[in-house]
């Protein structure tokens, strides 16, 4: 009787060892998760030159400090919706005060909008190939309808230069129709026509890679409707601060110039895979880095 009394008193007790075994690792899984996500960022990407590059650049810069970095890629209007219901982290790229300003006011309660910017020299409007010399403002546009044959190429549709776009031609009446592609579609359309030396039209933006590659003017917008200059901002989900408060100070410290945007966008777009030549920008701009990681 005691020998049986044993045997069940072992099996008790390896049952009770194996479920406090089981709740222990169950336990060390969730910490695990949870450490994981407190280390993971989820970040938007747009398909744009500079967002591109800026995208990759910090997700070099943020896996090299031991964070984790998923790109979103989704339209500006998405992103922004994203944010807002706590499905994206950080957005990097917000146009301000002309472009987004439609975003601003719609999610100023439900998102965090940085008051640093990154880069303070943005300019928007629309471009002509340089060899129209007889088209030097929006006003030309109208008396030359059909050498455009009515139409404006442009780019993503609910990307806020696209919606300000729109405003333009309700601003200057003009008989144009604004034509939704995506950026990379639009440039290729304004080489292709450069390179034939047809006319085009096209909403453009400052800093982008194409001024290095063709040549372009801005018209004039005599009533400002794409306003003056624009400065670039980023946007974060709300918490974001709190959970993830070093990345939040570097990313309010982050400054780029004209030299450095530009060099970045021309490694990223020249390298097989963006992340290459983001990683061959961040291995010369240490010194830079360093500045706004306060190392």
């Amino acid at each position: 009787m005691r020998h049986k009394l044993n045997k069940y008193v072992l099996v008790i007790v390896s049952i009770v060892i194996l479920g406090l075994l089981a709740a222990c690792g169950s336990e060390d899984s969730a910490n695990n998760n949870e450490e994981a996500d407190l280390k993971t960022i989820e970040m938007g990407q747009i398909s744009w030159a500079e967002n591109i590059a800026v995208t990759n650049m910090w997700k070099v810069i943020l896996e090299d400090k031991g964070y984790e970095v998923n790109f979103n890629l989704l339209d500006m209007g998405t992103t922004m919706a994203a944010l807002a219901n706590d499905e994206l982290d950080v957005s990097l790229e917000v146009w301000l005060p002309v472009q987004d300003a439609s975003y601003l006011e719609q999610y100023n309660e439900q998102v965090n909008f940085s008051e640093e910017t990154w880069y303070d020299n943005a300019k928007v409007g629309l471009v002509v190939p340089e060899y129209m010399n007889e088209i030097n403002s929006i006003e030309d546009l109208n008396e030359h309808h059909d050498l455009f044959e009515g139409a404006i190429v442009g780019f993503d549709p609910g990307a806020g230069t696209m919606e300000v776009t729109e405003d333009v031609i309700t601003e200057y009446e003009l008989s144009y129709e604004l034509l939704p592609s995506s950026e990379p579609a639009m440039v290729t359309e304004i080489k292709e026509a450069i390179e034939a030396e047809e006319p085009i039209v096209s909403p453009l933006w400052s800093p982008h890679r194409i001024f290095s590659e063709v040549d372009l003017k801005y018209l004039e917008d005599p009533k400002e409707v794409y306003g003056g200059v624009e400065k670039i901002h980023h946007a974060t989900r709300h918490g974001f601060e709190e959970e993830f408060s070093e990345v939040d100070r570097w990313l309010k410290n982050w400054k780029m110039d004209d030299e450095q945007i530009g060099t970045l966008m021309s490694y990223v777009a020249d390298a097989e895979e963006p992340i290459d030549g983001a990683k061959k920008w961040v291995e010369e701009n240490e010194d830079i880095i360093n500045e706004w990681l306060n190392e």
